[in-house]
């Protein structure tokens, strides 16, 4: 397919939520469109009505606008080859279907739902066993006039075998004695995914068809049907599966027993959409180099196919955590603190607080924006603690010095009018050094005290400067108490 313009398509069924590998599909479709100055296409794939989740095809759309995969043609915006909605499409397919029985290439099939399934039942495989591909012709006008139901299969070769190219695994063979008769157009009148699949991709100028490996032994099938109509075969690429890490170290193919599958469930822990699109990318291809944080044109600049792996990628849930940290370090710190604010308010609820200064300290610490309750609850409230977390070797803090500490904060802050962190940086370090400790003898307890925690987001003064000037003196006698008694 060389000197044509690069087109490909993401073709999704509207049957519920967008998938991890659905997803790295679109990506990589649209990855191989933009990285050679292509055309990207959305498809909408509804021929299987049956099969239809009321508001998937809104998810569909909504998920490609956060992930920034912006479409060329598509149902909502148009293009030359439209409409690209199948069912929208039906009248198109059963001529197709009908030219190939004229030339002998289909044939109708008049079995009943019932002697299929008994088929299935006496071997066990549900194979078709052709019972109509050789009707008289006077048979199969009788039964179209007397209106019994049909369908339309293919006739595949019964002997053989069938060679293709894949991008990714190379040379495929596959026996043409395992290919079913398939079906092209169902008893309902809807053409079946594979033969719309076909019929479409050549109307729209599909260059590349990309999906799963999974379907590595279906495409014999659909390559029967282009040099049925003689019409030229696009480029496969077939992309390795994703897999998910067991408890055991073993692994299999990602499902929810390993976390999250759905892009909006990672949405709903906390991932940016720009951090999953980006760790999905390099699932399954490897960018030159050693860089992994790449912004989406800069993937569209790196992309080449040569680089997808036919190895199965792991869904690795700790990188994309990394990821996902690096990606909010880098944000614009106004960006952050906007993302930041529905689970700053869990915990703030309407009050005002010094937004900049638990960004300042929160930004390069925090991996998931749905962390942020958990490392600010102490603000809310302060947890349950005993006097011993008031020691600290690396501090020279201990139970007799945190006393006099303490003590001495008190008192030197209430004078304090400015509760700015620079102002309270300024004081407690000028305290520590009138009392002739190190700051850490000073601090440890004075941060302790405030917290009720060793653990946190920020230093004494950053809490301190958070929490304000009264709640600060309030926990900071708190504190006092305990020690003494």
């Amino acid at each position: 397919m060389e000197n044509q313009t690069v087109r490909t398509r993401f073709a999704p069924s509207p049957t519920g939520f967008m998938h991890v590998g659905n997803l790295r599909t679109a990506l990589y479709e649209y990855l191989i469109a933009k990285s050679q100055g292509g055309t990207f296409v959305l498809r909408i794939e509804d021929t299987d009505q049956e099969r239809l989740v009321e508001g998937a095809t809104d998810v569909i759309y909504h998920t490609l606008q956060q992930v920034g995969l912006k479409h060329d043609e598509g149902p909502d915006i148009g293009g030359p080859y439209g409409p690209y909605v199948q069912s929208k499409r039906k009248a198109l397919y059963l001529p197709y279907a009908q030219q190939l029985v004229k030339e002998g290439k289909a044939y109708y099939c008049f079995c009943s739902k019932e002697r299929l399934a008994s088929l299935h039942d006496e071997n066990g495989l549900g194979g078709y066993d052709r019972h109509c591909r050789d009707l008289p012709q006077e048979e199969v006008d009788r039964l179209l006039q007397s209106g019994t139901p049909w369908v339309i299969r293919q006739k595949m070769p019964l002997t053989g075998s069938t060679t293709f190219t894949d991008s990714v695994f190379g040379e495929i063979t596959i026996e043409n004695s395992e290919l079913e008769d398939q079906i092209l157009i169902k008893s309902d009148g809807y053409p079946t995914y594979n033969f719309a699949n076909v019929i479409d991709d050549h109307l729209m100028h599909i260059t590349h068809v990309v999906r799963g490996c999974e379907y590595l032994t279906s495409t014999p099938k659909y390559n029967l049907l282009y040099e049925a109509f003689g019409w030229q075969l696009p480029t496969y690429v077939h992309l390795p599966l994703i897999m998910g890490r067991n408890a055991d170290g073993s692994t299999s193919k990602l499902s929810k027993r390993h976390g999250s599958t759905g892009f909006a469930d990672l949405l709903r822990e906390g991932y940016l959409p720009e951090a999953i699109i980006n760790y999905i990318a390099l699932l399954g291809w490897a960018p030159q180099g050693t860089e992994e944080l790449f912004t989406l044109d800069e993937l569209a600049q790196q992309f080449r196919i040569h680089g997808i792996s036919k190895s199965p990628a792991v869904f690795d849930y700790d990188k994309l955590t990394w990821m996902n940290g690096e990606y909010l370090k880098k944000m614009p710190q106004e960006t952050f603190i906007e993302k930041a604010m529905p689970y700053f308010r869990e915990v703030f609820g309407d009050a005002q607080k010094n937004w900049k200064v638990l960004a300042e300290v929160l930004q390069p610490r925090v991996l998931k924006l749905t962390d942020l309750p958990d490392m600010l609850a102490f603000f809310k409230k302060v947890p349950p603690y005993t006097t011993e977390i008031f020691v600290n070797k690396k501090s020279k803090a201990n139970l007799e010095n945190a006393p006099v500490m303490l003590e001495a904060a008190i008192a030197d802050l209430q004078a304090l009018d400015d509760w700015s962190v620079d102002a309270l940086h300024e004081d407690l370090l000028a305290l520590a050094k009138k009392l002739e400790v190190k700051n850490g003898v000073l601090l440890w307890p004075v941060r302790v005290a405030a917290a009720g925690q060793t653990v946190t987001p920020g230093g004494a003064m950053e809490i301190l400067s958070v929490l304000g000037k009264d709640e600060s003196l309030r926990r900071l006698r708190a504190g006092l108490e305990m020690l003494r008694n």
